[in-house]
């Protein structure tokens, strides 16, 4: 690994979802979208639902939906805990939109004093409305067939 490469490891409750090199790395965390480049100073945060975005050799970009979790950043190696991720390829387009459906639909139910409940509701929805971002945008790079 080079000082001009990062070292990534995506881990979940059940596996290692990842371990790549990358150039630099862009998340939702709980203060904002950071992106991470190589010799960045140390850092640690909350992940919120959304798109990690890893850029890699070439111009190439990779893509993941994430649920939450925490990242760890610490001498070009990038570690982060995930709830779930998942790449485009392993997302039911159809099933995400259909949760994000019944999220909002939760949503207009619960009575407005109800805080924790409107935020797992709200979670709901923002995990999969990046499930569905992250699903078309790769799809539609690719010139796959987005079913609707």
């Amino acid at each position: 690994m080079s000082n001009l490469s990062i070292q990534l490891k995506i881990v979940t409750p059940e596996k290692t979802i990842l371990e790549k090199e990358i150039i630099s790395a862009t998340l939702p965390t709980g203060v904002g979208q950071i992106t991470i480049l190589p010799n960045h100073r140390s850092y640690i945060a909350s992940i919120i639902p959304g798109e990690l975005i890893f850029k890699l050799e070439k111009e190439e970009e990779l893509l993941l939906a994430i649920s939450g979790g925490f990242i760890e950043f610490h001498e070009n190696k990038l570690v982060i805990l995930a709830d779930t991720a998942e790449r485009a390829e392993e997302i039911d387009l159809a099933r995400a939109e259909e949760g994000k459906r019944k999220a909002e639909a939760l949503k207009k139910e619960i009575i407005s004093s109800d805080d924790l409940g409107n935020a797992r509701v709200m979670a709901m929805i923002q995990k999969n409305a990046a499930r569905i971002r992250v699903a078309r945008k790769v799809r539609s790079a690719r010139n796959m067939k987005i079913d609707q």
